[in-house]
Parts: C-alpha cells; structure tokens; sequence
C-alpha cells in the first residue's frame, strides 16, 4: 500500500497531485506493479483527493473508494455569491461535480457516515451520476460521524478487492467511454487523448462505441483536436466522417492525430502528425494550458532581477511577492522554491524548468528578453493589456504564457500562486487559482511593508493563446453560485 502525503493539507491539488505521480512511478521502478490493478481511495482528504484523481485519470485505476471529503466549492462553503468570472471557471479544474460522467469508465464505491456532513459528497456526486446514468455505488454508515462504520469498511473493502482481482481490461481496455474533461490538463481515457479544445473552462466531452462492423465511433463536443492509439481498431467515424486508423498515417507512429476543420474531421498524414506534435502553432496543449498556478505542478526556477528596475515601486512589489512566494511555499506545501539571479539563468535551466521571472524589464534581463515576445506592452511609463494602459508604479502585472525562448515551457511574470496563507488556513477547497491567465492589480504598500492587491482586470488567454476582444472582470461576486 502507498500512501502518499501530499505537501500537508491540500487535498493532492498542485504539487500534491504531482506527489502522488511521482511516488507512484518511484515505487513501479522498485517493485513489480499490475498497473491494471491499482486501487485509489482516501477518506477525509484523502477522499478529496480520491475523488479528483480518480475521475480526472478515470483509466489509472482498477476502482476508486472515496471517503467523505469535498467535491464542489460552492456546496461545501456554504457559499451562494459567484465568483468574479476568472475565478468561477477555474473551479472546473478541481471541483469533481462537473466530471461524474467520468465514473462510467471506473469502478466507484463511495462512503459518507450518516450524521456527517460531508457525506454530501457521496450524494452530490451519486445523484449528478444518476442523472447521467452513470452508476456509483453509495454506502452509508449508520449513526456514524467523520470516520468509517466498522460494517461498511469491509463492504467498502470487498468492493474494491473484487475490482482489483479482475483488474481493467487488458490494453486498448474498454472501447465504449464516456469521457469528459473541462481542461486538457485532463485530457486522458483508455486510448483517446483530447488534444485541444475549442474552449477551455466548458465541457469538452466524447462518447465512444464500436460498431458490429468493428468501426469505432466517436462523437464530439467542444474538442478540435483528437490522438487516438492506431491498434484500437482499423478505421474511425468521428461525428459522422470516415477515416483510416489503423493504417493511418503510413502506419509509423503509435497514435493517430485528427484534427477538426469546420463540421469536418481530417486525419494527419505522417510529416502534419510530427509538427502537430511540435506546437509550431502555439495551441493550449497538456501542460501548456495555464493558469498561473500550473506552472508549479512542473519543475520551475524564480529569476530575480539584478539590473535598475524602470520603476522602484513595481521591483518592489515584484519582490515582495517573490518573498511573500517563498514563504508559503515553503510553509504550506513544503518545498524551498529554487531562486537565481537574472545573470545565472543558462540554457540548460531554460531547457528544463519552467522560468518564473520577478522585477520589470529594467532589473530583470531574461524578462527583457521575452517581453517584446508576450502579448503585452510594457514600456517605462505604461503597461498596456488587452487595449488599456496602466502606471507601473501602481499597478502590478502578472501572466503565464509559453516561453519564448523554448516553447514547451512556461514563463511566468511576478506571480508566485495565486492564492495565498489565508486560503491554506481556511480550507483545502478555497486552493483554487484567483488571476486566471493573467491579470493586472492595483497595488499599494502598506507601513508594514506588505501590500494590499486589487484585481483591475484579469482572464485567460483562448485556445490559441490570444487575448480575445477585453470585457473587464471586476472584483466582485456576480450573481448566485451553481454547480
């Protein structure tokens, strides 16, 4: 058994989520592993955690037993104001409730104790499940509060023990999913992979059958871009256009690319397969989809500035935030973040972190750099985002974007996470990203010396990495929260 800490209390979000992946290949180098044969559960947080990595990778497992914990932001905190809009989509990354579809291709068995209150949970997710005619089985324990009833932990138990002694079926596994994802984070199910999007932050869902024929067919919504594993079957329907699998793309690489064209779908020869692969394109792709708070689930390096900043007022914030970065990262997820000077930043660190850079593009030379590269302008006198002008000496900017100087990568400006000590004291489900893709504060400092941040403006950059025509988010609730 492997249990995995998960940086303390963040329900295995972030470099929790990393953790586990990483723990789990460490112990499938040393000990022989039926990968067809894993079981996922937790309770409390580990059920939190149960929850989200069992239907966002709803092919890892033999079965997923989550115990209790949370799956919606807005049921489990009592809230019943919305988020400013930035924010209320980027609970669908983490919240669970809008990925229940999931549990069509997994095993789930679920327990809540009767008088707690997280068994809404369990509920929530059993009746949205129902809906989709989607089954999950529920266990309730008589009487019981936040732990497990002795009875229903060996009803729990067998349930999974049986799903691990027949396993998941052998590779391609099941031809007949449902899968659905709200980001390419997630972008995986058996031997399909959702490649791109047409929007993130909205269902992207495919459905999949085979035909008496043998013909596997796909329908699609909200998905632009498909990899399907070429030995699933010898040709494809996907919404309805015919194409080859098996002997698509001269049979020489091991997924086959498909790529939407208006209602059309066309498949990838060979040589359009590898420079999909390569991003010339620059698309939101796994790994390379924001928000700010992604980049930390990879490894990344801090740059700070050692030129003269254009404006003290902004290197001091920028700085501020670096150390305000450190300090909780430290505290709350248990990790000293690597810091090098501009000076030091060489292409052997480029090539393997993503680059997180603090200060302007005065003080900061790797910033320099890449500015001119960023959808953004930024001169002594203005930042200027999605066609408005803001002082650098009140106003701090913070993005995520591709790197320039090696694509694959992130860079990061002045942004350390997005959240911050009060939300790690509150609760795990309140670690959800607050500036989007990118976003500009107003800033003041205070006599202590830390700052107080506004939120002027902030959201995300489209499925192609561009700013689409600004409609300014303000800091404020907006109308009544929903699932």
């Amino acid at each position: 058994q492997l249990d995995v800490f998960g940086r303390t209390n963040n329900a295995y979000r972030y470099a929790g989520e990393t953790d586990v992946f990483e723990a789990l290949a460490d112990l499938e180098r040393r000990v022989r592993i039926d990968n067809r044969r894993i079981t996922l559960w937790g309770f409390s947080m580990g059920g939190a955690g149960a929850w989200h990595l069992g239907l966002h990778h709803p092919s890892r497992w033999s079965s997923v037993g989550p115990g209790a914990g949370f799956v919606d932001f807005y049921k489990y905190q009592n809230q019943t104001e919305q988020r400013p809009a930035h924010q209320h989509k980027s609970l669908s990354i983490y919240d669970v409730v809008p990925y229940a579809l999931n549990a069509h291709n997994v095993p789930v068995c679920t327990y809540g104790g009767e008088i707690d209150k997280q068994l809404l949970a369990s509920t929530t997710m059993v009746d949205r499940a129902k809906r989709l005619g989607v089954p999950i089985k529920l266990l309730i324990g008589p009487k019981t509060g936040h732990r497990f009833h002795p009875e229903s932990f060996k009803e729990f138990m067998a349930f999974h023990d049986k799903h691990a002694r027949t396993g998941r079926r052998p590779y391609p596994g099941r031809t007949d999913i449902r899968f659905v994802t709200w980001t390419v984070k997630y972008n995986v199910c058996e031997w399909l992979t959702v490649e791109e999007m047409e929007k993130l932050y909205q269902p992207a869902v495919v459905q999949a059958t085979r035909a008496a024929d043998g013909t596997l067919k796909l329908r699609t919504r909200n998905v632009s871009a498909l990899q399907v594993a070429r030995d699933v079957a010898d040709r494809i329907e996907i919404d309805g256009v015919k194409h080859r699998l098996a002997t698509a793309a001269d049979g020489l690489l091991p997924g086959v690319f498909y790529q939407k064209n208006g209602k059309d779908w066309n498949v990838l020869g060979y040589d359009d397969s590898r420079n999909f692969q390569k991003n010339v394109g620059l698309n939101k792709r796994r790994d390379l989809q924001g928000p700010i708070d992604d980049a930390f689930m990879q490894p990344f390096v801090c740059v700070r500035g050692t030129g003269t900043p254009w404006s003290t007022a902004q290197a001091d914030w920028a700085s501020w935030t670096l150390q305000r970065f450190a300090g909780e990262f430290d505290k709350w997820l248990r990790g000293r973040i690597r810091v090098v000077a501009d000076t030091a930043v060489d292409e052997e660190m480029i090539a393997n972190n993503n680059l997180v850079l603090f200060g302007d593009p005065g003080s900061n030379s790797v910033m320099a750099r890449v500015i001119e590269r960023l959808p953004v302008e930024w001169s002594r006198k203005a930042i200027r985002v999605a066609g408005t002008s803001y002082d650098p000496g009140s106003h701090g900017l913070s993005m995520i974007y591709p790197n320039p100087l090696n694509p694959r990568r992130y860079v990061v400006i002045n942004s350390g996470h997005t959240f911050h000590e009060a939300d790690f004291k509150n609760s795990n489900s309140w670690l959800f990203p607050r500036l989007g893709d990118i976003a500009v504060q107003a800033i003041s400092r205070k006599a202590t010396g830390e700052y107080d941040e506004s939120i002027k403006w902030a959201g995300f950059f489209n499925s192609a990495w561009r700013l689409d025509p600004p409609s300014p988010v303000e800091n404020k609730s907006q109308g009544k929260a929903g699932e």
